[in-house]
């Protein structure tokens, strides 16, 4: 018999062929849609200062080059401003006053909605009331008052008003809300007041304060101070210092060294407020400075089971403020919280004052680090037996590794 292509047969055959490569197409364009979709962002900086963004699905292996396989950001030092939720980053513009929502749309980063927010020029820390809503903090210095913005993400609309924290007065023009805690009902906001000027330069109030509000109505009820350290919480868009653990205890971190504070006569500490409390724990006082670790720190990250990672800085492997960011100097420690005790972990010395470097994911510890002698990896610690490895490795002309962040929570 011979071969007709138009027979039924062959007919069969081409409708199979056809359905396999329509199946074929369909899974192709599944696949990208999913590859798509990156699970963490990695922020990074050139030595010539170019800032790029690249979306990895994993940190625990490979490379990655951000300035051939990235992103880049096109606005200048934006690292510290960034909130990273659901794919999206959300920043001040200090020019125009909004608040806006950018993306990485086809290799590109652009802005894909902006909200206006009156008088708000700087971004001193944000909390999630809900999953989508967002409470900003922004101090005024020209105003001289604290300024709250609400803002509902998936719509980019805002509420707008003034938090009842004193402005700084006498010999103090300054001050920065550290951090913001919700607990039910009640808004806790720490702060400090600063003294600027050009031939006295910068330095921090003796005292931690912090200010315990009725939530919604945001009416102040209680002002919390202690004069044990000073400059509560930090600009957590940059580095975070706050947690809250299994039990509902809230910790935060004073700042008081050179490259935040600036009153180094004042010790590192961390702080606690129970569950339940509207005081600070009279029973809870972990002096960083006076530990193993005997010096400044900035960044605190809560890694379960009582456990936390800090930052330290390292007398003798700097000078002073001018090269705190750019000498490697940093040391990364396991704090146990109940005993009070530090342990160093055996990580490259590190660099940059504030960034976004812990995340904890599955029990897992990744940490980032910029080295000069041994490169940039994430590296992976885990807390269960003590093991350190490294992980992703981030290739190319980096200077820095500024933030690791998931870009959606699962």
């Amino acid at each position: 018999m011979k071969y007709d292509p138009f027979s039924m047969r062959a007919g069969g055959i081409l409708a199979l062929l056809s359905l396999i490569i329509i199946t074929i197409i369909i899974s192709g364009c599944s696949e990208n849609t999913d590859s798509g979709r990156k699970k963490y962002s990695i922020y990074t900086m050139t030595k010539d200062y170019r800032e790029y963004i690249v979306q990895v699905d994993s940190l625990s292996q490979g490379t990655v080059n951000p300035v051939l396989e990235g992103t880049i950001v096109g606005y200048k030092q934006i690292w510290d401003e960034l909130i990273v939720k659901e794919g999206y980053y959300y920043r001040i513009n200090r020019k125009s006053q909004h608040f806006v929502r950018s993306q990485i749309n086809k290799g590109r980063f652009e802005p894909a909605d902006s909200v206006a927010l009156a008088d708000f020029v700087f971004l001193e820390n944000y909390n999630w009331i809900h999953p989508d809503t967002l409470l900003l903090i922004s101090y005024n210095r020209k105003l001289n008052k604290v300024n709250y913005a609400k803002v509902a993400v998936k719509t980019m609309t805002a509420t707008t008003g003034e938090l009842p924290i004193p402005a700084p007065s006498g010999a103090y023009n300054s001050m920065s809300v550290g951090f913001t805690e919700f607990r039910g009902n009640r808004l806790f906001a720490g702060y400090s007041y600063h003294s600027l000027s050009d031939s006295n330069g910068y330095s921090t109030t003796d005292t931690a304060y912090v200010s315990v509000l009725n939530y919604p109505s945001l009416k102040s009820r209680n002002t919390i101070k202690d004069t044990r350290s000073t400059y509560p919480g930090n600009t957590n868009t940059e580095q975070q210092s706050t947690f809250r653990d299994e039990k509902g205890d809230f910790y935060f971190l004073t700042s008081p060294g050179i490259a935040r504070g600036n009153r180094p006569d004042k010790p590192t500490a961390v702080y606690r407020i129970k569950a339940g409390q509207e005081v600070l724990d009279s029973n809870y006082f972990f002096n960083i400075s006076e530990s193993s670790i005997q010096n400044h720190a900035y960044g605190l990250w809560y890694i379960g089971n009582g456990k936390a990672i800090i930052r330290s800085e390292q007398k003798g492997l700097f000078t002073g403020i001018e090269d705190h960011y750019k000498v490697p100097h940093v040391r990364f420690f396991v704090l146990d919280l109940e005993t009070k005790s530090a342990k160093l972990l055996n990580l490259p010395v590190d660099k940059g004052t504030a960034r976004q470097c812990v995340l904890m994911e599955n029990g897992l510890v990744y940490i980032s680090i910029n080295s000069d002698r041994e490169g940039n990896y994430i590296w992976i610690y885990n807390p269960e037996n003590d093991k350190l490895r490294k992980g992703l490795k981030i290739e190319g002309d980096v200077d820095y590794i500024l933030r690791i962040e998931r870009l959606y929570e699962e």
